[in-house]
């Protein structure tokens, strides 16, 4: 454990930036719906029959996990029901980056070749998340507490998120002893999160309607997790077991660091074809071998989110049917238009905020290849820069749009409406599109501060959560591309907005490949 210290101190700072964004966005969201929540019910008697309409509904339980009570608080724990797989992918990632990635980076070999212990790093690595989950948790806990939310249940709160992180940063633990390499790990990490969220789903959903797969929760880290109930039953035993679970990952995850070498993992890498095929003859096909199995699975993902998505409008069309005052909630929640169209253009806005992620994941792994040494061996041939970047820049255009359609499709067929709801995710790319031409410009332009693309991610997520509720003014909620993008189906489409984002994702995109062809490679 030889200078953890330091390798702590280091992350830290290298991090500082990055760590403190998902801390605060994710901490300060359930403040978002409390104050939501606070502007909408007029009465005590609209809320109960929020509770009561929301708590019975599969749809429902599905997407957010089952409500236990109907108190505001409650009702804020429930309607944050996602946020802990967002905490369990941030942590993850982080944890995998400082371990597995920097010993495919070869920066690992420097460092062990100083006096630093074999768990130093590690170590350092999840102290690093553990704390920044830790503060997550103390944040929601303050916030609640100073909202006038029960001491106990906003202590159970905070526990929820924190744990949630733990949970997965110890899983990811585990992943960055298996592969030789840091996408695999993230591959197999990002899986177990997967299958933990669809087990929790369909425990839930069961515990709805007839109960006899309730107990799928039970299998899944984040069904733990939502079994403490804030606000309700503030069960301890259920963090409990998160906790020893936490603690088994991580013993696990530090034991089979002794078991393989450094830079190696546990799981054999396969060696490829003694010669490469025909589809590797060209920048696009490289890209494409590249790029195919994150592709895959982010069309995957999103597809699953189409028929959740689709499901749960098929419910609320249920719900604006049986009770008028529920559906009035819904709409204020929502804004104009009927219930549906309102819930369909939120979670249009949504999946185009999260696919951006992907765009630029995929636009940056331009850099990537700089920086792994790949990118000087290929344009050593007969190979162009700007069509070597293209290849890249073409599933980072493109892989959104595949998402996207994905999502709206399987969200309509399953609704019974496909146009709509397939027209507003698909309204979304030009704004998703500026993000990724925001990533490409940094690369040829600022290829140092390329990373800063997903502050651009952060900025746009920041204004979507607090920005109404800060009433801050219209130029600063312009700042993002989201904001001029057409809400459809709630309001009509106008094709201005999305020809000026398209031309300026064109003209950043265009910035950037030219800055590359001007600078150094690697720089």
């Amino acid at each position: 454990m030889t200078g953890t210290g330091s390798l702590l101190r280091l992350i830290l700072r290298r991090d500082r930036v990055v760590l403190p964004l998902w801390v605060l966005l994710l901490g300060l969201l359930p403040q978002v719906y409390l104050a939501s929540f606070q502007s909408v019910f007029a009465t005590d008697a609209d809320r109960l029959e929020y509770a009561r309409v929301s708590a019975s509904n599969a749809g429902f339980a599905g997407l957010y996990g089952r409500l236990s009570g109907d108190s505001l608080g409650e009702l804020v724990v429930w309607r944050a029901g996602f946020v802990p797989v967002m905490i369990g992918l941030a942590a993850l990632l982080t944890v995998i980056r400082h371990t597995r990635a920097e010993e495919e980076a070869g920066r690992s070999d420097l460092i062990r070749a100083t006096v630093v212990g074999r768990w130093a790093q590690p170590a350092a690595a999840l102290l690093a998340t553990t704390l920044g989950c830790l503060v997550l948790g103390l944040i929601v806990t303050a916030s609640m507490i100073v909202a006038g939310e029960p001491a106990e249940g906003s202590v159970a709160f905070g526990a929820l998120f924190t744990l949630s992180g733990w949970l997965f940063a110890g899983v990811a633990a585990i992943a960055a002893q298996l592969t030789s390499g840091a996408r695999g790990a993230r591959m197999i990490a990002v899986l177990v999160l997967g299958v933990s969220y669809v087990l929790r789903v369909g425990g839930d959903i069961s515990a709805v309607g007839d109960g006899r797969l309730d107990w799928l929760a039970w299998l899944s880290p984040l069904g733990w997790v939502q079994k403490i109930s804030p606000y309700g039953a503030d069960d301890w035993a259920p963090a409990a077991l998160a906790l020893l679970a936490v603690v088994v990952t991580v013993a696990v995850g530090g034991h089979l660091l002794t078991r393989r070498d450094l830079a190696a993992g546990l799981l054999a890498a396969r060696p490829g074809p003694p010669r490469a095929g025909a589809g590797l003859s060209s920048p696009l096909g490289l890209a494409w071998r590249l790029h195919r199995g994150l592709l895959a699975g982010w069309v995957a993902g999103f597809a699953a989110l189409g028929l959740v998505f689709g499901g749960v409008g098929t419910s609320m069309a249920q719900i604006a049917e049986d009770s008028r005052s529920v559906s009035d909630v819904f709409n204020k929640l929502g804004g104009a238009g009927t219930v549906t169209d309102a819930y369909f253009a939120t979670t249009a806005g949504i999946c185009g905020l999260v696919v951006s992620i992907y765009a630029i994941q995929a636009a940056l792994r331009i850099r990537d290849e700089e920086q792994n040494g790949h990118a000087e061996l290929v344009l050593s041939a007969a190979v162009g820069r700007a069509s070597w970047a293209a290849g890249h820049l073409l599933f980072a255009l493109l892989g959104p749009a595949v998402a996207m359609v994905a999502e709206g499709a399987l969200a309509g067929a399953t609704f019974g409406d496909v146009g709509p709801v397939l027209a507003a995710s698909t309204a979304q790319l030009p704004a998703v599109w500026v993000l990724g031409a925001v990533a490409v410009l940094l690369i040829g332009v600022l290829p140092r501060f390329s990373a800063a693309a997903w502050g651009a991610v952060a900025v746009c997520l920041l204004l979507l959560l607090v920005g109404p509720l800060l009433e801050l003014p219209r130029w600063v909620l312009d700042a993002s591309p989201f904001t001029h993008v057409p809400q459809l189906p709630a309001a009509s489409f106008t094709a201005v907005p999305e020809i000026v984002l398209i031309l300026i994702a064109t003209a950043l995109a265009a910035a950037g490949l030219a800055g590359l062809r001007r600078r150094d490679v690697p720089a």
